[in-house]
């Protein structure tokens, strides 16, 4: 208990004494929302993305491919196609017609609006049952494509971020003019794509095979069984997944490098407001020796002098920490960007504030460590030679 009392005695008295030094508290309030806000924003990038990713992914959603290849990079044939149709566990829409995606996929190239900087995203051409796979796909403007035409809808963030993504523009894909026939929105899935009849598609790049099959469950519970039936069929030499692992899989490596890079930085950065601190808290003992040594003196211990100074320095970093966060969420929360080629929105959560207040009181940790053990080294003859 009295180690406790002495503890709280001595963090009122440094508290108290802030305000006379100034110039301190605001290198290591600066310092560390500096450092915070620095590493919040990055790894917003990595959480819109994994977001932007996620957002339209379901759990009776199955993905097929050929064994052994990566989905979308596969060939399948039409005879596959016929006795997939067939397998169980397939919920069916209000026609009766199995829900099933036969999906060819290409990529064409944007430019930014304002920029014209080239950017380049997935066409994917499906079938018409691609409105009955992802019922969050609702029409702002316009209105499907029509199979058999050269017809694209597009979703809203291309229109919003590049050129020739307006209703009735027209793009050409290998030498043939396609027309934008729609506009629409996908749910919280931010990315830009494009859809066209799966036909069409494969008839512009004379392709016989689709890359990929997109299937709709009856329920998440139907995965083994559907799955066994694919293995289990002869006709068949594809592999089904989940789609979110799918999903998970094809960012992977785009994921690593974005919390690579917001580490990265914020360690550099953090690196800078621990040193600040440090150097801030050593000249705040160094101007408390007299009155340091003098507790001493009356019987302070050295024990509740390195605490008081380790939580006066946690006390410090947290404001900076719950200022950079904030800073980090009302200047980079919904803002477009464009690393390595994707666009994406950054979203700052509150898992990530989180990080950037743990991140914080790490550095608080850090920087007050060194400075508490020399404050609880002053000597008490020091106090003893002032009076």
């Amino acid at each position: 208990m009295k180690f406790v009392r002495q503890s709280l005695a001595l963090l009122h008295l440094g508290l108290s004494g802030v305000a006379a030094r100034p110039s301190s508290a605001l290198t290591i309030l600066i310092g560390v929302t500096c450092a915070v806000g620095a590493l919040v924003s990055m790894l917003a990038m990595g959480a819109g993305a994994r977001r932007q990713e996620m957002g339209a992914v379901r759990a009776d959603h199955v993905i097929l491919g050929k064994t052994g290849e990566r989905p979308g990079q596969s060939d399948i044939s039409k005879d596959e196609s016929a006795v997939i149709l067939g397998l169980p566990g397939i919920r069916r829409g209000d026609a009766g017609e199995p829900i099933v995606v036969f999906e060819s996929m290409t990529f064409i190239e944007g430019r930014k609006r304002g920029t014209g900087t080239r950017i380049y995203f997935p066409v994917v051409g499906v079938t018409s049952t691609v409105t009955q796979y992802l019922p969050e796909l609702r029409f702002t403007g316009g209105r499907m494509f029509h199979p058999g035409l050269h017809e694209l809808i597009v979703s809203n963030p291309c229109a919003h971020q590049f050129t020739g993504f307006d209703l009735g523009d027209t793009r050409l894909i290998h030498g043939v003019a396609w027309t934008i026939e729609g506009r629409f929105d996908q749910g919280q899935a931010q990315e830009c794509v494009v859809y066209g009849d799966v036909d069409s598609i494969m008839s512009a790049f004379k392709r016989n095979t689709y890359t990929s099959v997109a299937v709709m469950l009856q329920s998440a519970a139907d995965f083994d069984a559907f799955r066994d039936a694919v293995a289990a069929n002869p006709a068949l030499h594809l592999e089904a997944m989940h789609e979110s692992a799918l999903v998970e899989d094809e960012f992977k490596q785009l994921n690593a490098i974005l919390f690579f890079v917001a580490y990265f930085v914020g360690s550099i950065m953090a690196l800078g407001a621990t040193l600040g601190a440090v150097n801030s808290l050593y000249a705040i003992v160094d101007s408390r020796r007299r009155e340091l040594a003098t507790v001493r003196a009356i019987g302070f211990g050295p024990g509740p002098i390195v605490v008081s100074v380790m939580v006066e320095s946690l006390l410090l970093a947290l404001p900076g920490a719950l200022l950079g966060s904030g800073l980090a969420w009302t200047l980079f929360n919904g803002l477009a960007a464009s690393p390595l080629g994707y666009s994406i929105q950054l979203a700052v959560t509150p898992s990530l504030a989180a990080t950037g207040v743990a991140w914080a009181l790490g550095m608080g940790m850090l920087g007050g460590l060194l400075p508490a053990l020399r404050a609880a080294r002053v000597p008490v003859t020091t106090a003893l030679r002032a009076i």
